[in-house]
């Protein structure tokens, strides 16, 4: 383990932060090169930290700049302590923490723990005899008499989770891609091994961790098969409609009641420092908002967690944001979710939503706004605050192995990881002097930061606006939530902390809405939002893709 570097600690501490926090995700690859290679860096972050923090988020999350052979971008890791060489040096991590921290943002990295490379040293060790020290770091199981895999459990990425090692002679486990060989939880050594890298980063001053597939750490010691699913049940929130990984109730390969002890474990660790926070990524097409629940419970495991339900291609309603608010609330009473609209992984919103709206840019200030207004913490993904639609690539230029695997019905995820655009009028809208690892499409340019920075109509200037208007009150990041009666398109609640209730009101469709919250209320509307609605005698009028924010004398 290297040395790590102890950070400066704030003057104030605020363990809670993270309650109700704005966390805005960098894809460090496309984000701002500084180097002219055409891939982005720590330093081309820097560089940014002014533009985020003139945002007004609370925090940003770094998506993995870990040294990696790149085979998944990042997410299969060969050193956890070390930072890529394409993207700079742990010098250039301390630079950045430095920077935001002085800019007064947060700042979490993504921590891949459920496996590594398969070129990881640990791995080299575990698979090279069934007897050496690490031997059982790793999921290990032998052939079935025929010689075929352990058990039916599919990969995400497609085909089986098992692949033949000609060493061991046996099968290893692997959720994704078969160079991304699944750590064995079950071992308390591998625990202690991920903790060790947990605080080598808490040391060099981190605020936080997004944890990759959170739910996915621990299998049955069993192997049992997953049974099928029905195929009116199945569903595409965690795996796109053309992979068979759908096809199965996934009982026994995740979401293992064992992973709570680690999580426990994890969260006291963080509880060590300041005011450390997690958040974990829950991929459970099933039962998602349960896991959330389960891992959040209570001030031991993590402090939060998001599922894919708003993140998943079918589009978002007025009825989907209160069943899924509402059943969260019934079932993770004292937990806390992260909700988010795009990221790294899903076809951008501006796409899957916006694509068909009559006004495309009035319809995402809409729902952006409703996603900040929802009870939970937000996560922001890159170029969401410019309304960046998913990217239209040629096959010869991706780069994700999963988009080439089930090409063309499924494309993969590079149409959401093209280059930010700052400059229209910049070569490669001002990400790289260089060739872009994937290409800048034409029609961003229209939509870069030089465009939209200072246009009052933009969306850009949207959620600066609707930003500084959350922060000036205190029941958006801690209040409740409670909805109201609407109808349609219209979605309704309040949101109260302490002696404030705030009624907002969101019509998500492009005709006008009406809601009549009754005539014994009394409404004082709230400005600085920037949109646009009216309140008399109890009713709210909303145009198209209006929303109304107003407190109840």
């Amino acid at each position: 383990m290297k040395s790590a570097l102890k950070s400066v600690p704030e003057v104030a501490v605020n363990r809670d932060w993270w309650r109700g926090a704005v966390i805005y995700q960098i894809y460090p690859r496309s984000y701002q090169d500084s180097n002219g290679d055409g891939i982005g860096d720590l330093k081309g972050i820097i560089q940014r930290l002014p533009y985020i923090a003139g945002l007004g988020v609370d925090a940003i999350w770094i998506s993995p700049f870990f040294k990696s052979p790149m085979r998944d971008f990042g997410y299969d890791v060969t050193d956890y302590c070390d930072v890529d060489p394409m993207f700079g040096t742990l010098a250039d991590f301390d630079a950045l923490v430095a920077e935001a921290h002085r800019l007064g943002l947060k700042v979490m990295i993504d921590e891949v723990i459920s496996h590594t490379a398969d070129d990881h040293p640990w791995f080299k060790e575990s698979r090279a005899s069934r007897t050496n020290a690490k031997a059982d770091w790793y999921v290990w199981a032998d052939a079935k008499p025929d010689g075929s895999p352990p058990n039916n459990w599919l990969s995400i990425f497609g085909g089986s989770a098992w692949q033949w090692d000609t060493r061991r002679q046996q099968y290893y486990l692997h959720n994704f891609l078969s160079e991304q060989p699944d750590l064995n939880f079950h071992n308390r050594e591998v625990q202690d091994a991920l903790l060790d890298v947990t605080r080598f980063w808490l040391d060099r001053g981190v605020d936080g961790f997004r944890l990759d597939t959170i739910n996915f750490y621990f299998h049955s010691r069993g192997l049992e098969d997953n049974p099928a699913l029905p195929p009116e049940q199945r569903n595409d929130q965690t795996a796109p409609a053309v992979n068979p990984y759908n096809y199965q109730d996934h009982l026994y390969d995740k979401s293992q009641p064992e992973n709570v002890g680690f999580l426990e474990r994890f969260r006291a660790l963080l509880d060590e420092y300041p005011a450390a926070a997690a958040v974990g990524e829950v991929g459970d097409s099933q039962r998602g908002l349960e896991v959330v629940a389960a891992y959040t419970a209570g001030e031991k495991r993590v402090h939060m967690c998001y599922s894919f339900d708003f993140l998943a291609p079918e589009k978002i309603s007025a009825a989907k944001v209160r069943g899924v608010l509402e059943s969260f609330g019934k079932v993770a009473t004292d937990g806390w979710s992260c909700w988010a609209f795009s990221n790294h992984d899903v076809m951008r919103h501006a796409s899957r939503w916006a694509a068909g709206e009559v006004d495309p840019t009035a319809y995402l200030k809409v729902v952006s706004a409703l996603l900040m207004s929802l009870r939970g913490s937000v996560c922001l993904y890159q170029g969401e605050e410019l309304g960046l639609t998913e990217a239209n690539l040629a096959f010869e230029d991706l780069q994700d192995p999963y988009g080439i695997r089930f090409w063309p019905e499924f494309k993969g995820r590079d149409g959401c990881r093209t280059p930010m655009v700052w400059d229209e009028n910049a070569a490669n809208g001002g990400f790289s002097t260089a060739r872009p690892w994937l290409p800048v499409p034409r029609e961003h340019l229209a939509a870069a930061v030089s465009r939209q920075q200072g246009d009052e109509a933009s969306l850009l200037e949207h959620y600066r606006r609707f930003l500084a208007f959350r922060s000036a009150h205190p029941a958006f990041a801690k209040g409740d939530i409670e909805f109201l009666a609407g109808d349609g398109d219209a979605v309704v609640f309040t949101r109260r902390e302490g002696n404030e209730q705030i009624v907002c009101a969101f019509n998500l469709g492009s005709k006008p809405a009406e809601v009549d919250l009754g005539a014994g209320h009394a409404l004082q509307p709230l400005s600085g939002h920037g949109l646009s609605g009216q309140a008399a005698k109890g009713k709210v009028r909303l145009g198209g893709y209006g929303a109304w924010f107003g407190r109840v004398a």
